[in-house]
């Protein structure tokens, strides 16, 4: 039988894995940093009638730039983060931000050319570096998750990077950046720099976004999801912010009629109810800040979190941890530093049984020997 191995595919391509967090039938899936609160009726009955508005034009191509939702998108950064004082012409989107990500690759990354970025962060930022033919250069992070402006700016001037990736707040560690280590990056770097905070809306009060330096960094691009906060996940919704000419290297690579008219009518449908959908966000922002706390209280190690997961360790053996907890119904990932564990923020019941799996998990003669 051919196998994969036996087609003519790119040789960067052999050998590698596809992406993809473990799907599994379980009671407590709190591994992949969804919002756990669906939709209201209300929401429903609203998405419902704007889909049925567009069915009867399916025969028909959709809006191929987006044009309104990106009007939207803006409005509602703008209310996020008042003075960023941003326009749809300043605001690009497409099938979730790793769609973004592809295409700020392919418009400014490509072979002969680098992206740098600072591990542990998120995994797709490398791999889809290097499925666009852009060489990928691993920065690493400090000790404690954070990015020392000094050393970040000598890793720029280094390498020179054609695309340099910063993730604030980070994931997996939930590590939040502070405005003076993206500047200090942004004076240095010789390309584009990326800001993907697609867990922006979960930062602690007091943390800064980094669309208040898009006026004065024309090659900055901020990028954004509402598959968190907004609790869209399944919509597939990633849009980013940045200056107009940038949005005109975008449209050079991207797929015509990239987003369908079913997207982008839920997606407004979203945004206008925006109150509703994020009114989960600060009681997600209280689980978090407990379970932070029940965590330390055990005297595990716990990274400090700007996000909806919380990153905690260290153990010898993370997947006897992993597994004792999978046995008990509830899933968490298995991601970042080798001896740590990620949890999503989950319902004050899924917590609980977060709490309940784990409380076992570490009294399980073999499941752990020992945390430290």
């Amino acid at each position: 039988m051919t196998s994969l191995d036996d087609l003519p595919i790119r040789d960067d391509l052999r050998g590698r894995e596809p992406y993809g967090a473990p799907q599994l039938d379980v009671p407590c899936a709190l591994n992949t940093n969804e919002n756990p609160y669906p939709p209201s009726e209300r929401l429903v009955k609203a998405l419902g009638e704007a889909v049925m508005d567009v069915a009867g034009t399916l025969n028909r191509y959709p809006d191929r730039d987006a044009a309104a939702l990106r009007d939207d998108l803006a409005a509602f950064l703008n209310a996020d983060t008042p003075g960023a004082g941003l326009s749809g012409r300043r605001v690009w989107a497409a099938n979730g931000s790793n769609e973004i990500i592809q295409q700020i690759l392919q418009a400014f990354g490509g072979a002969g050319r680098t992206a740098l970025g600072f591990e542990p962060s998120y995994s797709m930022h490398p791999i889809i570096t290097r499925v666009s033919g852009t060489r990928w250069v691993d920065a690493s992070r400090d000790a404690d998750f954070g990015l020392d402006p000094a050393r970040a700016v000598a890793a720029v001037r280094e390498h020179r990077p054609d695309v340099v990736f910063l993730t604030s707040p980070n994931n997996p560690t939930g590590t939040a950046l502070p405005l003076e280590a993206i500047e200090a990056v942004l004076r240095a770097a010789p390309g584009m720099v990326v800001v993907d905070e697609a867990y922006a809306e979960f930062r602690r009060a007091g943390t800064p976004s980094a669309l208040t330096l898009l006026e004065r960094h024309p090659r900055l691009i901020v990028t954004r999801t509402m598959s968190k906060a907004f609790a869209m996940a399944g919509t597939r919704l990633g849009y980013l912010a940045a200056h107009p000419a940038v949005v005109d290297a975008l449209l050079l690579v991207r797929l015509p009629y990239h987003l369908s008219a079913v997207t982008q009518a839920v997606a407004r449908t979203a945004l206008a109810h925006g109150e509703e959908l994020l009114g989960g966000v600060e009681a997600l922002r209280g689980e978090r800040d407990r379970t932070v706390a029940w965590l330390r209280g055990l005297g595990l190690r716990v990274a400090d979190s700007d996000a909806n997961f919380v990153l905690f360790g260290t153990f010898p053996d993370r997947r006897a941890v992993w597994e004792g907890m999978l046995a008990r119904g509830v899933l968490i990932r298995e991601v970042g530093p080798p001896e740590w564990l990620r949890v999503s923020v989950g319902t004050p019941a899924e917590m609980a049984a977060f709490r309940a799996a784990l409380s076992a998990a570490l009294t399980d003669p073999q499941a752990l020997e020992e945390s430290s």
